[in-house]
């Protein structure tokens, strides 16, 4: 193993409640009661749209969606790092990952400009980087891990894919990746998800790097 990648809401770094605070303060523009925290985590790897829905109660069949999402977006995008932070031990494992010359990544589904703009601010800087819309097709195709291991030269049997949700799994699998599944992100785990390993810490995934 010399090279492992995350994904990045919910595994790499805690977004959700900046997110939750985009979506609150969308609604109280709307004249409408903000929505309980432990209501907006499990949806945030599903994206601002399944917030919007849960929000207003609606689908994008709503003829007022878009603009909802796009207000959404913007609310976020201006306060995206204003209270999001690295999980606990992330910091350390990536000193740690580059202390012992491995290479680590980043693969999400998050667009490239709210990913870059939210690495930026936390000066986080992986070796490669694949979001969203980098690629036709996103997690859980397998494309974006397999691109990555390509723009990294390495081979997907030597490296590591650790996320907190069951399309992270199925996109690790299909690419002939081995995968963690991390029970403190935003998804339940569960054993049908396919993970080849299972762990509650970041400290936990030492034992793969000394």
């Amino acid at each position: 193993m010399n090279t492992i990648l995350f994904d990045l809401d919910g595994t790499l770094v805690d977004t959700a409640p900046d997110l939750a605070y985009a979506l609150n303060t969308l609604l109280l523009e709307h004249n409408l009661e903000k929505k309980p925290y432990a209501d907006i985590e499990p949806l945030v790897s599903f994206g601002g749209k399944a917030l919007v829905s849960m929000g207003f109660d609606c689908d994008e069949s709503h003829p007022k969606f878009s603009e909802r999402h796009q207000r959404l977006l913007e609310i976020y995008t201006n306060n995206i790092d204003k209270y999001s932070a690295t999980f606990p031990g992330i910091d350390a494992l990536i000193v740690l990952l580059k202390k012992q010359g491995l290479l680590w990544g980043i693969v999400t589904n998050k667009p490239e400009n709210l990913t870059q703009l939210l690495l930026n601010k936390l000066n986080i800087q992986p070796d490669v980087v694949v979001c969203g819309n980098t690629l036709e097709y996103n997690k859980p195709h397998p494309a974006p891990l397999l691109y990555a291991c390509a723009q990294l030269a390495v081979e997907p049997k030597s490296c590591l894919f650790i996320g907190d949700d069951k399309n992270d799994m199925i996109a690790g699998k299909n690419a002939g990746i081995k995968t963690v599944a991390v029970t403190y992100g935003y998804g339940k785990v569960e054993q049908n998800w396919g993970y080849d390993y299972l762990i509650n810490t970041v400290k936990e995934l030492e034992k793969w790097i000394l």
